[in-house]
């Protein structure tokens, strides 16, 4: 993969995560003939053309039809195939979501499930294609690992990482091209969140597509408040870096989450309620979509309308570390 050019606020751009995450299987199908692709005609925006010229015999096209989907992903996973099921986000977690109890994770099938286009990347198309529910449907269901990569080298990471799970796994990709952020890190775990970057004032938490703006809003606190903030890369949503949580928290000063997703339900319940069964007293904000109808845009409006930006966290980091709390 070329690097694009660009340089994002001192961060070189890569690719969308999807187009990684293509690259990165069509890498492991060329010395494994187990992977199987499995998509819901969704192909072209899974970015799987290439994959399939390569490689037609380990891919299966179901057409629109998700529940058959999983299905059929768990089917080939059974029989001893490595099944990567390939849909829009929006409507895997929601049409095959039966499947995926029963079929994947109650029947213990390690099938990766990629949901593609996810949280708001479909823009203008409205709240009929965001998957805004997805982390909190399947945080309910037991035996599954739900991972939402924030750049490049975690999109790779996690990929393979899955190939080689023996659990089943729900991988959450967006469309946007993405920084990479820490490039001196070069670690990822299922389960570990990673730190982006380090500070004692305050703590971001993020995941997926809004990590990048966590690091912008952190870079801008440090630069013009002096205001020095942990910004971390919760990749994985389950099972929750519990250990780096309590860490972070340790020091009391305060924590915000973001997430491309419905505050209800998602990374930022997640990890409030996990510290405050704990006894922890951090000032705590979650930074999501509200509960209403969700405004239509782009996926950088929506963001920039529900404070899920640059300038939205930085004016929350403001208030949260310079304001005295009532």
């Amino acid at each position: 993969m070329e690097l694009d050019k660009r340089e994002g606020k001192n961060l070189k751009m890569g690719d969308a995560n999807q187009v990684v995450f293509s690259e990165t299987l069509e890498e492991l199908a060329a010395i494994d003939s187990t992977i199987i692709a499995v998509t819901s005609d969704s192909r072209g925006s899974g970015k799987l053309v290439s994959f399939g010229e390569k490689y037609p015999n380990q891919i299966v096209e179901v057409g629109i039809a998700e529940q058959n989907l999983v299905g059929v992903a768990a089917g080939l996973t059974s029989a001893g195939k490595k099944a990567f099921a390939v849909s829009p986000a929006c409507f895997l977690s929601a049409r095959a979501l039966e499947q995926i109890k029963n079929d994947v994770t109650y029947s213990d099938n390690p099938v990766t499930l990629v949901g593609i286009s996810a949280g708001v990347s479909y823009g203008a198309l409205g709240t009929t294609h965001h998957s805004l529910h997805d982390f909190a449907a399947l945080r309910a269901i037991n035996n599954i690992i739900i991972v939402a990569p924030a750049d490049n080298f975690e999109t790779a990471q996690a990929v393979r990482q899955a190939a080689a799970s023996n659990k089943p796994v729900y991988m959450r990709l967006g469309k946007k091209a993405m920084p990479f952020l820490n490039e001196a890190d070069q670690t990822f775990e299922f389960g570990k969140g990673r730190i982006i970057r380090e500070g004692e004032n305050l703590t971001i938490i993020a995941s997926g597509e809004t990590v990048y703006p966590a690091w912008l809003a952190a870079k801008k606190l440090e630069e013009t408040k002096g205001v020095k903030t942990t910004v971390v890369s919760m990749h994985t949503i389950k099972p929750l870096d519990t250990d780096l949580l309590e860490r972070l928290a340790a020091n009391g000063q305060p924590i915000i989450t973001v997430e491309e997703h419905m505050v209800n339900g998602g990374l930022g319940e997640a990890c409030a309620a996990y510290l405050f069964q704990r006894g922890y007293k951090n000032r705590f904000r979650i930074v999501g979509i509200p509960d209403e109808y969700t405004v239509t845009g782009s996926q950088i409006e929506i963001f920039g309308h529900y404070g899920i930006s640059e300038e939205g966290l930085y004016n929350l980091g403001m208030e949260m570390v310079l304001k005295t709390p009532e």
